[in-house]
């Protein structure tokens, strides 16, 4: 017996209620939690602050520490579209990777050498820093396949 083959275009579901980042207003709301979540995956990941900085679209340090500061209670406070797409980001492949791996391997595996294509022998931490958004966009969709979920 045969398999039928499928022709048809996959269709990707977008959420009815998929948020706008350009709009100040959600900025806003969502600043509080994106702070908190960064500064927790920095601590779970054991990340240096020249790491998180770089990873944040190479913010300097002192921005980085006031942002750790206020960032929790300033509600006037409102991160860039960038700022907020690259934690979503960080914070997705951290949810990704704690579905895939035990929790110790699930928090180190960023700082590993990989040979995967993706990598070439580098950590993907350090994809990551060096490609900005789309490598971080890379390694997630890496993960996200590797656990099945493409």
């Amino acid at each position: 017996m045969h398999a039928i083959q499928d022709n048809r275009p996959t269709v990707i579901p977008v959420p009815a209620t998929s948020l706008n980042l350009s709009e100040p207003a959600t900025r806003l709301r969502l600043t509080p939690s994106a702070v908190d979540g960064m500064i927790r995956l920095a601590e779970l990941w054991r990340l240096s602050t020249e790491e998180t900085c770089l990873l944040l679209g190479d913010m300097s340090e002192r921005s980085w520490f006031r942002l750790k500061k206020q960032g929790r209670t300033d509600r006037t406070l409102r991160l860039s579209q960038d700022m907020l797409t690259r934690i979503s980001v960080l914070v997705g492949l951290f949810k990704g990777l704690r579905l895939l791996f035990s929790e110790p391997l699930a928090d180190d595996w960023i700082r590993l050498p990989n040979r995967g294509p993706l990598f070439g022998g580098r950590s993907p931490l350090a994809v990551a820093i060096e490609r900005g958004i789309p490598g971080m966009l890379d390694i997630r969709n890496h993960v996200d396949a590797l656990r099945g979920g493409l």
